[in-house]
């Protein structure tokens, strides 16, 4: 029980941070170097980008944060990680809600992008980046924020399990044979 509790909630920390690490580069990263360039590159490369991501590589972590994060949880809440509980629930609340952003702001826009069609045949390209760019950037921004805090319960979670730990009876015995 207890190799599964802590594979859970490392396997959860680690997938939720290469989600807040994916995120926050495009804030910091990709969508302001696409802002600099032309519509017609902005609306090309997040096309090809939004096809590309649609991978194992990204569909795994993004999709199986949630229920490693409530396997976590139950976990602690059944087993000896209580103190990291609270945490878990942060993080699980925190990452649902970048979820629902995702799925309910980030992906229908670039979904509208997708209809716009080729770049090279659109008559009216800024239109279209004024339509998407404004608002994918700002949400992206409050998802990478969301999925970065429940990051940080997750390394909470960590701490907390860790400093909680009971000492094994036998590490207790040797522990205590070594004091006298």
């Amino acid at each position: 029980m207890k190799l599964l509790q802590t594979g859970t909630l490392l396997a959860a920390t680690l997938s939720t941070g290469l989600m807040a690490g994916l995120f926050a580069a495009f804030a910091y990263a990709v969508m302001p170097g696409l802002g600099r360039s032309s519509d017609r590159t902005l609306v090309e490369a997040m096309q090809t980008i939004n096809k590309a991501i649609l991978n194992p590589a990204f569909m795994l972590p993004f999709m199986g944060s949630i229920p490693l994060i409530g396997l976590a949880a139950f976990l602690a809440w059944r087993g000896h990680g209580r103190p990291a509980l609270p945490w878990l629930i942060a993080a699980l609340v925190l990452y649902l809600v970048a979820f629902a952003v995702t799925s309910g702001v980030n992906v229908p826009l670039n979904d509208q992008l997708a209809k716009a069609g080729d770049p090279h045949h659109i008559k009216h390209l800024q239109a279209v980046r004024d339509q998407f760019e404004g608002r994918w950037v700002t949400w992206n921004i409050v998802r990478a924020v969301l999925h970065t805090a429940a990051f940080a319960c997750l390394a909470g979670a960590l701490l907390a399990y860790g400093a909680h730990r009971p000492v094994e009876p036998r590490a207790a015995a040797q522990i205590s044979d070594q004091r006298h």
